[in-house]
């Protein structure tokens, strides 16, 4: 098999930049709505009452397929709803499941000793989260939700199957009437490495960083 360079640089790579961006638009859109949703989550399950309701919907979540959960979203929404914006909803609210759990385990390492001291000086509730509990939590658990970012940029090729022009769909666009499909689909592995790494590097260092915490 040969290798078409000039169609790989002067064809292919300008559609897949294209599709680089709403991959990482949804990545970015559907990570802010996963960590302030799971931070809810993770807040919410210490009520006595609506916990166990939010744990069992989080595990309905967490045990189905995320390409099942696009697809029947997306047939539900209306017309008008674009593909995009059911990507980035479902991808948010499926890694919310994720890192509900992450803000949990931060929250459970905070000292007792901490509470009751909240306790001891009549602290406000909301007072006692926002300076003295979060803080701590969401130090402690940062790499780990690092991870999940990188997670879900690998999943956002899944979006294909509701029809969001992402890199993967970019992809066999231009490269399946072309014959060039294995070319497409090479710099497609390429572009997300390229992304993947320097990514995954950091978390390493962040990991690193906060791990005498």
């Amino acid at each position: 098999m040969s290798w078409d360079l000039s169609f790989m640089f002067d064809d292919l790579l300008p559609a897949l930049l294209v599709g680089l961006q709403y991959t990482v638009l949804s990545t970015v859109l559907g990570y802010l709505i996963a960590l302030l949703l799971g931070l809810l989550i993770a807040v919410v399950r210490r009520v006595r009452v609506v916990g166990p309701v939010a744990h069992g919907i989080m595990e309905f979540i967490r045990t189905t397929p995320l390409l099942i959960q696009l697809v029947f979203v997306f047939t539900l929404v209306p017309p008008t709803v674009t593909p995009l914006t059911v990507g980035v909803v479902v991808l948010g609210v499926h890694y919310a499941a994720y890192t509900a759990e992450v803000y949990r385990s931060g929250i459970e390492g905070v000292a007792k000793g901490q509470w009751e001291a909240a306790r001891a000086l009549s602290l406000p509730l909301r007072r006692t989260w926002g300076a003295i509990v979060l803080p701590q939590a969401i130090r402690k658990v940062i790499p780990a939700l690092g991870n999940y970012l990188i997670a879900m940029f690998k999943d956002t090729p899944l979006l294909f199957a509701i029809g969001v022009t992402e890199m993967l769909m970019m992809a066999q666009r231009v490269g399946q009437p072309a014959g060039r499909v294995m070319e497409a689909y090479t710099l497609v592995g390429i572009m997300f490495l390229l992304v993947s790494i320097p990514s995954a590097i950091l978390i390493r260092r962040l990991e690193r960083r906060y791990a005498a915490v």
